[in-house]
């Protein structure tokens, strides 16, 4: 079976830490592929409050997540802060990608790469909306820096 690989960018544009709850801890006793997926959505939500949006107003239209990547690259345990560094990517018509770093902060250790495809939706209409022109003007100017 084909594995999935993310090209991940060099450069990000948030990072922030999140500590690994004991809720986050699987049968396995290590980090949990949801509590990862929950993980990303929290840094997203502090990206886009960084850069003064939400998920339900960017420049007027709200967002969907319409499909989710993650490779694992190493365990994460109870107590352990995962650093996670945020860039956008990938623009079309409609959205974009968000890239997501996990990194282990105390040990330095990659514990996840990720990406979500995101597409920009009216919630009004509710329908598809496309990339508001001032957002994507000005992700695409600070990645460029």
């Amino acid at each position: 079976m084909a594995r999935i690989r993310i090209d991940m960018p060099e450069n990000y544009l948030f990072s922030t830490e999140i500590p690994v709850r004991i809720s986050d801890i699987n049968y396995g006793g290590h980090l949990g592929n949801d509590a990862v997926l929950a993980m990303l959505h929290e840094a997203r939500i502090r990206f886009l409050r960084h850069y003064h949006y939400t998920e339900m107003d960017i420049e007027g239209v709200g967002l969907v997540m319409s499909d989710s990547a993650i490779v694992y690259k190493a365990e994460g345990f109870y107590g352990d802060s995962i650093q996670v560094d945020v860039t956008v990517g990938d623009f079309n018509k409609y959205g974009c990608d968000m890239f997501y770093l996990l990194t282990n902060k105390k040990t330095a250790v990659e514990v996840a790469h990720a990406k979500t495809g995101i597409v920009f939706f009216d919630y009004e209409a509710r329908k598809i909306s496309p990339i508001p022109a001032g957002f994507r003007d000005h992700m695409v100017k600070i990645t460029e820096r």
